[in-house]
């Protein structure tokens, strides 16, 4: 998606005129939703600057430029791109524009300086890194910059920075290898990085690489259990940008100073649904046991850990692979310091007690940082889905305070699931009334969602997906019970909809790795076997635990099935604290419901069993279509607009 797109002579006409800045948020507002002051004030000035670089004659009046191009699959945006060709190749500039006046170095961390934002300084990516990851990026996603016949030239310009001469930080010498990948330009360098868009720019095309970029089909993102193989073997095959890349260099630093120190670290990574966590987390275990440390990933939750370490085991010894998957509750007898690293995921997923009976040990949270010298933790409060979910960040603080650990804390934003859309997420938390948010009537352009009212035309539309590539599957809320006589009988029905002849089978217990089984389309998973994995398109089945009444959502813990553990001491509770135990349970159903409606990274397909609560769903999703529509009126581009939303539809 592009925010504003235009030939070179229209852009130099807009800036001229004033009108630049108007149209840019005029098309903001239509696509995207509310504009930050903030970013206003940078298009004004950044764009005054580059008015002055365009403004040559051997530059074709008929180049394309776009400003503000949306990744595919991330919620980051490219600030501006240069479009023509050179020689017979298509060609694509790609322009990362920064205000900033003064960097600092930062050494022992790849790729990383430190700059004064609004809240002070802050560690970031290198401009040169920044620009080259989104080139690398595009390029991964894009089907028509992956065809060989189109070229991107990422570089960086901060027209506001005064070079230093030879003490230099921004261009210091550990940035030599991003800097040669895409240059920067500094204030009184314009001349310089005219010359790199002659260079690379030398007929005009009337825009239609920045359309081929924009409309070109995007190519199913590399899931992480599918690349595991060569990641272990040293290949990068996530590259990591922006606040990924921070976090990545910060976790490495902290592991090599508890080495060197002898001083116990912890770090706690925020993020939620699909900004990356774990593919941060295997990386980190990567690099961690390539730099010789004792590494271990751990998640108390088995299916990602078995579907990660079964991909691994098709080139790698069992012993070995299971060594670095470990479950969290082994460390209760663990010695002080024995691991080097552990990179904990789905960290809200912690219990209190390990064991078979829940009866050994004081905390997982505190053996774990007891257990090494540096912990890891990624967590998401808003995904504990059990009553015996006791990750919290207030644990992992008073815990790294009294083993005398050094806390450090950070934040993952970058989205990578629901294709892209910060607004989906925010869009849904308000939808559930889990948190009122901004964005109650904003979803983003990219993501599929649909209510069904026949679960059978939901599920034979999640298999027609799954043909390409064995990517959608359905799940369901856990409603029904899996009984013990049909765990491994594929004949056996479990979740029945009488109404529909809707019957499938919970997911067998034959398999550990349903998430990536061929037979499991025929089969229904929970939100024990879904989370902390993902599918292209996701189908779930709201069961009766969750309704719309009276105008709001409500949830009903009785509803759930008898076999179902996650409520387990509910009954108990309600008797000795029943205001409290309603509030748990509400928050539970709601966020089983959150993480279920989360796993699609292109897709989310709802079918609910009370009526009620489809109909609010759809008149939710329909605000959300209408404001599209509204909104393509007042777009430059709104044919275009209207021909990708066209698949945004409830049935």
């Amino acid at each position: 998606m592009i925010v504003y797109e235009s030939t070179k002579n229209e852009f130099i006409n807009d800036v001229f005129n004033d009108e630049l800045v108007n149209n840019i948020c005029r098309n903001y507002n239509a696509k995207i939703g509310k504009i930050n002051e903030n970013e206003v004030r940078s298009w004004d000035n950044s764009m005054q600057y580059m008015y002055r670089v365009l403004s040559d004659r051997d530059i074709p009046e008929d180049a394309g430029i776009a400003i503000e191009f949306n990744i595919p699959h991330t919620s980051r945006r490219v600030d501006l791109l240069i479009s023509g060709k050179k020689e017979d190749r298509d060609s694509i500039i790609i322009v990362e524009l920064k205000q900033w006046e003064k960097v600092e170095a930062i050494y022992g961390k790849e790729a990383i300086v430190k700059t004064r934002f609004q809240h002070g300084p802050t560690e970031t990516t290198h401009p040169s890194y920044q620009a080259w990851s989104y080139s690398a990026l595009i390029k991964d996603y894009n089907e028509n910059a992956q065809q060989g016949n189109m070229d991107l030239y990422p570089c960086a310009y901060l027209h506001n920075y005064i070079n230093q001469g030879d003490q230099d930080q921004l261009t210091d010498q550990v940035y030599d290898y991003y800097i040669d990948q895409a240059p920067v330009f500094v204030k009184g360098e314009a001349a310089k990085l005219r010359d790199f868009i002659k260079r690379n720019i030398q007929v005009g095309d009337q825009k239609e690489n920045l359309y081929q970029i924009e409309k070109g089909k995007i190519r199913p993102s590399k899931s992480l259990q599918d690349s595991l193989n060569s990641m272990l073997q040293g290949n990068e095959e996530f590259i990591m940008i922006d606040d990924q890349k921070v976090v990545y260099e910060q976790a490495i630093s902290l592991a090599q100073t508890a080495l060197r120190t002898n001083n116990k670290q912890v770090l706690i990574v925020q993020g939620g649904p699909g900004t990356g966590k774990s593919v941060l987390a295997i990386n980190l275990l990567v690099e961690l046991t390539k730099q010789s440390m004792v590494t271990q990933y751990v998640t108390k939750n088995a299916a990602p850990r078995n579907v990660y370490a079964r991909k691994l085991k098709q080139d790698f010894r069992k012993g070995h692979i299971d060594n670095l998957f470990k479950s969290s509750g082994i460390f209760v007898d663990a010695p002080k310091d024995e691991r080097d690293a552990l990179i904990v995921d789905e960290s809200h997923r912690l219990n209190e007690k390990s064991g078979l009976f829940q009866n050994k040990g004081e905390n997982q949270t505190k053996e774990i940082i007891q257990a090494s010298k540096l912990s890891v933790f990624f967590i998401d409060e808003r995904q504990r889905v059990t009553l015996k979910d006791k990750g919290t960040m207030s644990d992992i603080r008073n815990f790294a305070e009294e083993l005398g650990a050094d806390l450090s804390i950070m934040q993952l934003d970058s989205q990578f699931r629901c294709s892209g859309s910060d607004g989906y997420l925010a869009w849904l938390d308000d939808v559930l009334e889990i948190r009122e948010t901004a964005n109650a009537n904003e979803i983003g352009s990219q993501y599929d969602f649909r209510v069904f009212d026949d679960p059978l035309v939901l599920k034979k539309e999640i298999e027609r997906l799954n043909d390409a590539n064995n990517k959608s599957r359905m799940v369901a809320g856990y409603c029904w019970d899996w009984v013990k006589q049909g765990k491994n009988d594929p004949n056996h029905f479990d979740v029945v909809l009488e109404e529909y002849d809707f019957k499938m089978s919970w997911n067998l217990g034959d398999t550990e790795t349903w998430a990536i089984d061929e037979s499991s389309i025929s089969e229904i998973g929970c939100i024990h076997t879904s989370q902390g994995l993902e599918f292209d398109y996701v189908g779930v089945i709201i069961g009766n635990d969750m309704r719309y009444d009276n105008g709001e959502i409500l949830t009903d813990h009785t509803k759930r099935a008898k076999t179902d553990t996650s409520l387990r001491g509910i009954k108990k509770m309600m008797k000795e604290d029943p205001e409290r135990a309603e509030i748990l349970a509400d928050e539970i159903i709601k966020n089983t419901y959150r993480t279920l409606m989360t796993r699609g990274q292109k897709g989310c397909f709802v079918y609910c069993t009370d009526s009620t609560l489809a109909n609010y769903l759809k008149n939710r999703y329909e605000q959300v279509s209408k404001r599209f529509e509204e909104n393509d009126l007042f777009s430059n581009s709104s044919q275009r607009v209207a021909e990708d939303d066209g698949d945004y539809r409830t049935h």
